[in-house]
Order: C-alpha cells, then structure tokens, then sequence
C-alpha cells in the first residue's frame, strides 16, 4: 500500500465543559471504525483556515467563526478507504460557550452521510472508553497541549 499525503486540517472543538467534539465514521472499504475531530481536505486554492472553517460548518453546521487563526502541526499516520495517509495536517481549535453545541449533519455529501455513525462530545479523559480507534492516537496528549 502505498503512502499518500493529502493536505488536510481538522477542528479541535470545545464546549463550555472542555467536552471535544468527535466524530465517529465507518470506513466502507474495511468496515473499521474511528472517532476524530472534524475536518477534511484542503480543495484546491483554500487557506487551511478557510478550509476549517468550510469542514466544521460541512460536517457539524457549527459556527466557522468560532475557529481561531493559530494551530498546530500534527503527524498522521492512518488508513482509510485502502490508502495510507501520512503527513502533517494542521489542527485549529474552536470553543463554544454551551455544553454540548447541537451538531446537525446537513452539509454532508451522500457518501459521508452514509459513512458517519454518530458524533460525540467526549472529555479527553475518556477518550480511551470509545469504542473503537481514535485518530490520531495521541489526540489527548494534543488537546492537553492545547490548554
């Protein structure tokens, strides 16, 4: 299998109880399932902030604005749909000032509706009780860097 990069960004989001919002997909190909911050690929001629923000408000109908300028780099190393992406993605983080923001799925492509399971707002300190693989691996490490 060969390794692919793909520019790409994800949304670390919090509520007003440190909750991050996780998204649970099923991949088509393997059927493995995984929870991770929304977010997706940078179309081409987008900033990765501008593609953030198109992400969260494609994938959970949140607020684009609530995404702040500064992220991180963070190394991915996963397989989906039968690639294996690596690489840097950037992460941006969001807050909002309720507990457990309504996240509604209406920007969704068909083939994401279908490969969504759920999503979650979820403590990082019980990121390891999902059940299932988190993506990436470390995010509770990454997200108490964050604080």
């Amino acid at each position: 299998m060969a390794n692919v990069h793909r520019p790409a960004v994800r949304v670390i989001c919090f509520d007003a109880d440190g909750r991050v919002l996780l998204m649970n997909w099923e991949d088509p190909v393997s059927g493995a399932r995984l929870w991770e911050p929304p977010g997706g690929g940078i179309d081409p001629g987008e900033t990765p902030l501008q593609a953030a923000r198109r992400e969260l408000a494609e994938e959970t109908g949140l607020d684009p604005s609530a995404i702040g300028e500064d992220f991180i780099d963070v190394q991915r190393d996963t397989v989906w749909k039968g690639t294996h992406f690596v690489g840097p993605e950037q992460f941006f983080t969001a807050s909002f000032p309720t507990s457990r923001p309504v996240v509604i799925r209406e920007g969704l492509l068909p083939y994401e509706q279908r490969e969504l399971l759920t999503h979650a707002w979820v403590h990082p300190a019980d990121f390891t009780e999902l059940p299932g693989r988190l993506e990436p691996p470390a995010l509770a490490e990454i997200v108490a860097g964050l604080g």
